[in-house]
């Protein structure tokens, strides 16, 4: 199950571009990664330039609402804004493991999480692999479905 433009739409309040239902098959802090039908976060002047993020496969970014836009940003190119983006990823990573709890036992496609900002490591000591996150939430599911006699 992938990260879809709706779930972005419910999240971020403050966007802009188009809105149509279609799904992200990688979300990362660098423009220069390949990011097929990517999201772009941002998280500080490190993170590369949305142009070049756009050249690799961004089809949407999540945008600091403090920093401009740059004047090449397409019309039609959806941006969520936000006032902390290290603060959105972790909105939008606990969105996915909710989104995906439940539906851990089928084989299917997931969204592909990169981050390298060390920016994030500083704001949380948990982990960013989204494998080891499904594990947590299957187990705390499994957990809460004992029954104590």
């Amino acid at each position: 199950m992938y990260l879809a433009l709706k779930d972005l739409v419910s999240l971020f309040s403050d966007s802009r571009g188009i809105k149509d239902d279609f799904f992200f098959v990688s979300v990362s802090d660098q423009a220069t990664e390949t990011l097929l039908k990517g999201l772009f976060i941002p998280l500080n002047k490190e993170s590369g330039e949305l142009s070049e993020a756009i050249a690799n496969g961004a089809i949407a970014a999540v945008w600091d609402a403090e920093n401009k836009l740059p004047h090449y940003t397409p019309n039609h190119f959806p941006i969520f804004f936000t006032n902390d983006p290290a603060e959105a990823i972790f909105s939008l990573l606990n969105f996915y493991t909710q989104k995906l709890d439940g539906e851990t036992d089928k084989k299917m496609e997931i969204t592909n999480f990169k981050f390298s900002q060390e920016e994030l490591l500083k704001k949380n000591s948990e982990t960013y692999d989204i494998a080891v996150m499904l594990k947590r939430v299957k187990k705390i599911s499994v957990n809460t479905n004992e029954r104590r006699g």
